[in-house]
């Protein structure tokens, strides 16, 4: 019988090798767990990814104004109405010549006084014509003292005439002669002064030419606008332009500053002359200004159905400007000076939510303030409610943005949006 034989390096070949063996104990190969743990990480990056994106999407949301509380006026006006800073007394100063500029002595912001040089032209031509006019005068003037010396030897020549003819070594032709030699020089005196009147008229005329070279304040005020500079021509019978300007600056009396609104003419039978107001600037929230209205002007606007009423200030302040928004309460009764409303801001009511906090007591008031894009939420203490408004004494100041109605999803810190 013949043997075979087995090539034994062939066989190690055969030999499976211990990292791609089965599991002995009959479990999953290891290629499978591979797989689920790279599943596993997908999902955990996905989760991730979406939490980053949801959780930083903006929330639309709708937000006011917080106002501090004006509970006393509030309770008492019958009626408001909006409307702007105006000036009674504002000037737009100009030459009454035409010139050239050399000299600006205001810019804006400017206080100036009654009289004060606000700037000047060039009086080169206006100062010699009135070195002429009075040189003119002096000359009238001369002429009317020759004369009056002419007059004083005429009438000495007459009194000699008359004592000659009175004791008779003269003729009677010669006394007349002496007569009319008088009235023909007292005639020549009289039209001596004339011509000094007249001379002296001429130089009033050129002083006040000369005089109208200096641009002066009309009146006590604030320079709102600085209109020419120096170089320019400027002309009180110009229409303006690139190279002519009809005035310097404009001045505004700031005593003479009131408030114009326009009422409703619906509601205009309300409003009557020393009616007690309450004027708050836009810019100045928080500060009310006593006032009381002037008149009411009997004219209606068609286009928009109101009135122009106008309102005084009671109050002059620095602050107030022309031109400034205003908000006018008319009130049934002027407030009392005693009566001091609650410290606090007023908010919407749909701007308080009730919510459970870190205090053992639950229902927390909870206002959630917008601010750089982001919610935070703020604990307040509430007060009472004024008119359709809350009162929250604590916890949110005046000026500062609150949301109203605030979302479920809202959450301090998220980021917001405002509603279109």
């Amino acid at each position: 019988m013949q043997e075979r034989v087995i090539d034994t390096g062939l066989l190690k070949e055969l030999r499976i090798d211990g990292a791609h063996r089965e599991d002995p104990g009959g479990g999953p190969p290891r290629w499978v767990w591979g797989v689920a743990a790279g599943v596993v990480v997908l999902a955990l990056a996905g989760g991730a990814a979406w939490w980053l994106v949801a959780g930083n999407k903006p929330v639309a949301v709708q937000t006011v104004t917080a106002r501090a509380n004006g509970q006393g006026a509030a309770a008492n006006a019958v009626l408001q109405a909006t409307g702007y800073v105006t000036a009674r007394r504002m000037a737009t100063v100009s030459a009454q010549i035409t010139g050239t500029l050399i000299e600006v002595l205001i810019d804006e912001g400017f206080k100036v006084k009654k009289g004060q040089v606000l700037a000047r032209l060039d009086d080169t031509g206006l100062k010699a014509g009135l070195a002429a006019a009075e040189a003119q005068v002096r000359t009238a003037e001369a002429n009317l003292g020759q004369v009056r010396a002419q007059l004083a030897q005429a009438q000495a020549d007459e009194r000699r005439q008359a004592e000659l003819n009175a004791s008779g070594m003269t003729t009677r032709q010669s006394r007349e002669q002496a007569a009319t030699g008088v009235k023909t020089v007292a005639a020549q005196l009289d039209a001596a002064q004339r011509q000094v009147e007249a001379a002296q008229a001429q130089a009033r005329i050129a002083r006040v030419n000369f005089d109208y070279a200096t641009v002066r304040a009309p009146f006590d005020g604030v320079v709102t606008a600085r209109a020419a500079q120096v170089g320019e021509i400027i002309s009180p019978l110009s229409a303006g332009g690139g190279f002519t300007r009809t005035g310097v600056g404009t001045i505004v009396d700031m005593d003479s500053l009131e408030v114009g609104v326009d009422v409703n003419e619906a509601y205009i039978a309300q409003v009557r002359p020393d009616m007690p107001c309450e004027a708050v600037l836009d810019a100045y929230p928080d500060w009310k200004i006593p006032a009381h209205v002037v008149a009411v002007i009997p004219s209606a606007d068609r286009g928009k159905a109101t009135v122009k009423v106008r309102v005084a200030l009671e109050q002059k302040d620095e602050r107030v400007v022309p031109d400034m928004g205003v908000r006018v309460s008319f009130l049934a009764a002027k407030p009392k000076v005693e009566a001091k409303p609650v410290p606090g801001v007023l908010v919407p009511p749909e701007a308080v939510r009730m919510e459970d906090g870190p205090e053992p007591a639950k229902g927390n008031a909870v206002v959630y303030v917008a601010a750089d894009g982001k919610a935070q939420r703020r604990l307040v203490r509430l007060g009472g409610e004024v008119g359709k408004f809350r009162l929250v004494t604590e916890g949110v100041k005046s000026g500062e943005t609150v949301v109203v109605s605030p979302p479920v999803e809202l959450k301090d810190g998220s980021n917001i949006m405002n509603k279109e």
